[in-house]
This record gives C-alpha cells, structure tokens and sequence, in this order.
C-alpha cells in the first residue's frame, strides 16, 4: 500500500472536494465511511475509486477488510492518523473512508417484482431521515425508493452513514412528483399517501397488492400534487398532542404494514 503522510497529496484534497454535492455530481463519486458501510458497498457491488485506511492512534481498521478490498484489485493507501483525520466526514474512528461511483439508476430501466412495493418521499429535507428511510427499505425489501423534488443530496455521506450504506442495496431514483405518478400508474401500482387530515387508517387498507407508501417532508407534508392524485390517502393513528411522527418512523410503520399483509395474507 501507498503510505500518505502529508496533507498536501492530491489524493487527500481529492476526498476533501468530495464533500461538496457540487464536486460529488461532477465526479460521479461519493464518500463511503466506516466498516459496515465500505463492506455493504462491496457486497453490493459498487464501483470503488480508492479507499484509505488508518490503522494507527484512535483508528483501527481491520484487517480483514483490506484483505478483502485488495483481494479485488481496490486500490488501498495506508494514511497516518493526523491525515485520516482531515478526511473523515464524521467523527467515527474506524479508520476506513472510501470513494465509490454513484449508482446510476433511471425510472424506465428500474426492474421490479411480481408483487412491488415501492416508496415516494417528496421533498425529504434531512439526509438523516432519507438514510433511515433507505435503512428501512433495505430491511422490508422494498423494490425502489423514489425521491421526488430532492431538497438533499441523495449521495450525500450522511445519508449513505445513516443508511448503513442501503443507498447501494436499494434502487434510489430521483425524479419530479409526476414522474412518479406516471411510473406507478403505468405498472398498476397503487399510491397510499400519508396525509394527517385523512380519515381513513393505513392499517385498514389492502397494500398486499401492488403499492407505493408515499410520504411528504415533516414540515410541509405532501403537496397538492399527491392530495389529489394519490389512489388512497391515509393516515397513521395520533392520541397525543403532536399530529405526526417523524418521516422515517411514519415510513417504517407503514412499510412494515404492507410487509406484514403480504406475509399473513
């Protein structure tokens, strides 16, 4: 491995330009790190442009990891802890952080199952809660996340860390509200959009079938767009005070529903 001592090699202003979603986009590239994020990039397939390791200090990548990166010709360079430091997007001490090519996926080349179900999130404004979205997706199976009038960066390494790198496991597309609309329609996929003036609960609808839960961001809810064209609209039961939940506790209740169904029905 290249050892890198100084903060002056090129490869380290390379990850440091990386953090801007400007530069992410030109470059194609986004940050992956920490151990269980780099190995779920690996398992899934992604197109690695370099990783660095720290094994020094406070950091402590193991070593099997860079066993197995290099077993499949993945450029790895050895940094000293100082270095590392200046590259970490966090504050994790893990001591790996990779670049990995964005996957590319297009709305007429997404390939769903017999039986989809698929998630719109409309104007989602925190990389947290898109990461756990995608966490939650990943875990229910979910065939395709649809991000609709993005307010942040799908590649953005806060959502790939929250996401526990989902975001290479579950087909993330971004596209506008009626792109959408016009993809579900065309596939017979029904829409269940969670609106908190609805009448009607989510646990009492049939989403055995072919369905897409759709959510809007937490400070604005859905727009005007999906109130009217949603198939159904529904809403999560509130006995408190509050009148919603987080976005991604609202999309892990309803996913888990639709999963539920399909494996009791």
């Amino acid at each position: 491995m290249e050892r890198i001592t100084s903060l002056q090699n090129s490869g380290i202003k390379r990850v440091v330009r990386l953090r801007t979603k400007k530069t992410r986009e030109a470059k194609g590239l986004t940050i992956v790190e920490g151990v269980r994020e780099v190995r779920q990039a690996l398992n899934a397939g992604g197109r690695f442009a370099g990783v660095y390791v720290c094994r020094e200090g406070v950091y402590h990548c193991p070593e099997d990891l860079i066993l197995e990166l290099e077993s499949r010709h993945i450029r790895v360079f050895d940094s000293v802890g100082s270095v590392f430091g200046k590259m970490c997007y966090g504050d994790r001490k893990e001591g790996v952080l990779a670049l990995v090519e964005q996957p590319e996926h297009r709305l007429d080349g997404l390939k769903l199952s017999l039986n989809p179900l698929v998630v719109v999130m409309e104007r989602v404004e925190k990389p947290g809660n898109l990461g756990a979205v995608l966490r939650t997706c990943d875990g229910a199976g979910v065939d395709a996340l649809l991000v609709c009038d993005e307010q942040t960066d799908v590649y953005n390494p806060n959502v790939v860390r929250s996401s526990l790198g989902a975001v290479f496991t579950v087909p993330t597309i971004t596209c506008s509200s009626k792109e959408a609309f016009a993809f579900l329609q065309a596939r017979g996929i029904r829409s269940y959009a969670a609106i908190v003036q609805s009448h009607d609960y989510y646990f009492k609808k049939d989403m055995s079938g072919a369905c897409a839960i759709v959510l809007g961001s937490e400070q604005e809810g859905l727009s005007d767009f999906w109130r009217r064209n949603a198939d159904e609209k529904v809403r999560i039961p509130m006995q408190g005070k509050v009148d919603s939940l987080n976005v991604s506790v609202s999309a892990a209740v309803m996913i888990y529903e639709a999963l539920r169904q399909r494996i009791v029905g």
